[in-house]
């Protein structure tokens, strides 16, 4: 479970960095007020409202400076810190001491004595109660 979790958290730091790195930029296109077109990776489409006079064709569709580009840029952080602030002598024992005893209050206080494990009993020459005629029923 502590190792899911681990995981895990790390994966959350790695998107946190990622996103607050990344920059991107949101264009759009409007003709009057109204949005016709935005994008985010390409630049957006203009629409037809701007036509020039041709001669093969009579009409014409002008009108004006109606429409409008707008373009939104999201910058991203630049600069990481890649060095850890300095911590005294002081701050890194009692950061040190203090990780030690957090991970002894999880270890198991009530171990058996087990020490009998290591001895084995000693072997029987003579079965007693054949020789004094006990047996349990």
């Amino acid at each position: 479970m502590k190792k899911v979790f681990h995981k895990i958290t790390s994966l959350l730091m790695a998107i946190v960095v990622l996103f607050s790195t990344m920059s991107f930029t949101v264009d759009m296109h409007y003709c009057g007020d109204t949005l016709m077109d935005s994008s985010i990776f390409k630049k957006a489409e203009a629409c037809a409202m701007q036509m020039s006079k041709t001669p093969l064709k009579e009409c014409v569709v002008d009108m004006g400076n109606c429409c409008t580009d707008k373009q939104i840029t999201l910058t991203g952080q630049d600069d990481l810190q890649q060095i850890a602030a300095k911590t005294s002598l002081n701050q890194q024992i009692f950061i040190t001491s203090f990780v030690v005893a957090y991970l002894n209050l999880f270890q198991d206080v009530n171990k058996e004595n087990t020490s009998h494990k290591k001895y084995f009993p000693p072997l029987v020459s003579k079965q007693i109660y054949k020789l004094d005629e006990t047996y349990l029923i």
